[in-house]
């Protein structure tokens, strides 16, 4: 299917591992210019190396860091400037975070929001009124079921992913009249850099294949999701054949979770 994206300007945060990548490399693939930012600029650069030669593609690849609002700034005046135009947003950036209550402190909340609630909204903010400009766009927030189906000790991640959730929801109410698509895919049980962080932190002899299909062992599909299975989705609903989905929480978790 084409998805008619080529000569779209498409914007991913977190884009320099795992998921975020994985977007990056569709985005690309279907000829959309495409502009990463991350916070560590020699990871940045490197997989933006990698994504250049695998698929050819306009890339631009700026470190930003979307808890500080002079550099994220800087990012998306830099893609304006280059690419002419902002045609999506995928809202990546993030990481996983999970204890029990009383084990959180006030910092610990606040970092957490910061990342990935306000994170998002300061990309918004920065972007919508190029979108407006352009007479439409769409914002594409990546969480998590768990924002849906909290659990025991699963705070701050599940209250900040609520949260990006419940932005979903209303600004794509209020961005309807512009043409503007806000949708969420939550997302679990796909390969990620910090799945591949873990393993190296649990000290395995095994490799990180054999990583992969320990954990895969007790997802109901028997494998994980790969960065590419996030890409074609997020490209879907980036694309002209998803102009009547807007406002809703997709899950991409293999029908791990029990919610819709």
């Amino acid at each position: 299917m084409d998805l008619r994206l080529r000569g779209r300007v498409a914007v991913v945060t977190g884009g320099s591992e795992g998921i975020g990548k994985g977007i990056a490399h569709r985005f690309l693939q279907e000829g959309a210019k495409t502009a990463i930012c991350a916070r560590r600029d020699d990871v940045l650069q490197k997989a933006a190396e990698e994504l250049r030669e695998s698929t050819s593609g306009d890339l631009l690849a700026v470190s930003a860091d979307v808890t500080k609002p002079e550099t994220l700034s800087n990012f998306i005046n830099r893609v304006v400037e280059d690419f002419g135009r902002i045609d999506v947003l995928v809202n990546n950036a993030g990481r996983s975070a999970t204890s029990a209550f009383d084990d959180l402190t006030d910092d610990a909340w606040y970092a957490d929001l910061d990342l990935k609630l306000m994170g998002a909204v300061r990309c918004a903010r920065l972007v919508i009124p190029q979108m407006k400009l352009n007479g439409g766009g769409r914002i594409i927030n990546i969480t998590h079921p768990g924002g849906k189906q909290p659990g025991a000790g699963s705070y701050p991640t599940s209250v900040s992913r609520a949260a990006g959730i419940a932005m979903t929801k209303a600004l794509s109410k209020e961005l309807m009249p512009h043409n503007i698509l806000v949708n969420t895919v939550c997302l679990t049980s796909i390969k990620s850099a910090q799945g591949e962080r873990a393993w190296k932190a649990e000290g395995s002899r095994g490799t990180l294949e054999d990583y992969w299909i320990e954990r895969a062992q007790e997802h109901p599909l028997g494998r994980l999701g790969e960065p590419s299975d996030a890409g074609a989705l997020v490209a879907f609903l980036a694309s002209e054949w998803a102009s009547f989905i807007t406002g809703t929480a997709i899950n991409l978790d293999g029908g791990l979770s029990n919610v819709v």
